[in-house]
């Protein structure tokens, strides 16, 4: 009777072992994946990892990560569709020409604005809406966005350049938001998505923006060869280069296949 009981002793001990070690484990699995994804999330500077030329490259934040606060890097990966996008923090005088090439070719584009260039500029802020790109969100004054974490200074710089945009074209800005030199954090994904904003990072850019130190016209193509189905490009409106290569690479990625969406269409599939 004893040998008896200390055998079913030994297997229920040895049953609630295995049970506590079966949650020990589960639980350091959850929280190893929490903390994956949660270091994706605090990096606080956009970056890219390219593996070869035509497929899309790796951003420090999955896809799967980004779209669940509705901001994107890249679109279908299956689709050659390109995603044209400029920044520009102040009109550098190539911005004319620019919009002369997107208007000959039909492509519309996302312009992505601060509160100066709205301010110094106006009549081109007039001129990209009423040729049908998208002017988006680039703040106000174009802070470094990952040390912000409360909405109240998130909106703020948000909402002051939706008010100069409206008092200036007098039409609503539409609600595409790229953050100044792609640093943030998951708080200021969490507020966008929250004031009905959709963050765009990019899949494609090159070193545009010195004005002191522009690309050759072979560098440019060299690195813009990285193009890829989905790709959301970004250039710099205030380049020389961009506004002399523009006719000649849009018409280049049309000759091989691709067409431009706008950014409305990210999200669709």
């Amino acid at each position: 009777m004893v040998i008896v009981f200390r055998r079913k002793y030994i297997i229920l001990s040895t049953f609630i072992c295995f049970v506590v070690a079966s949650v020990a484990i589960g639980t350091s699995l959850s929280a190893s994946n929490k903390s994956v994804v949660t270091s994706k999330a605090v990096n606080n500077n956009w970056g890219l990892s390219f593996s070869e030329n035509g497929k899309a490259p790796t951003g420090n934040a999955s896809r799967e990560f980004l779209k669940q606060y509705d901001a994107y890097y890249v679109g279908n990966p299956e689709e050659k569709k390109i995603y044209l996008t400029f920044d520009a923090g102040f009109e550098n005088g190539y911005t004319p020409t620019i919009l002369d090439v997107l208007k000959k070719n039909d492509v519309k584009a996302a312009f992505f604005l601060v509160g100066n260039y709205i301010k110094t500029s106006p009549d081109l802020v007039k001129r990209m809406e009423a040729e049908g790109h998208i002017v988006g969100n680039h703040t106000f004054s174009h802070p470094d966005m990952s040390k912000i974490s409360d909405m109240e200074s998130f909106k703020k710089e948000i909402s002051k350049l939706e008010e100069m945009y409206k008092e200036t074209t007098g039409k609503d800005m539409l609600k595409f938001y790229r953050p100044p030199q792609g640093k943030y954090n998951e708080e200021n994904l969490k507020h966008a998505h929250e004031l009905g904003y959709k963050t765009i990072f990019w899949s494609l850019a090159y070193v545009d923006w010195l004005t002191d130190k522009q690309p050759s016209k072979e560098h440019a193509f060299e690195k813009l060869a990285r193009i890829h189905p989905g790709a959301i490009v970004l250039l710099h409106s205030t380049s020389k280069t961009n506004s002399e290569i523009l006719d000649e690479l849009v018409n280049k990625w049309k000759s091989e296949g691709y067409t431009f969406a706008p950014l409305t269409e990210l999200g669709d599939n």
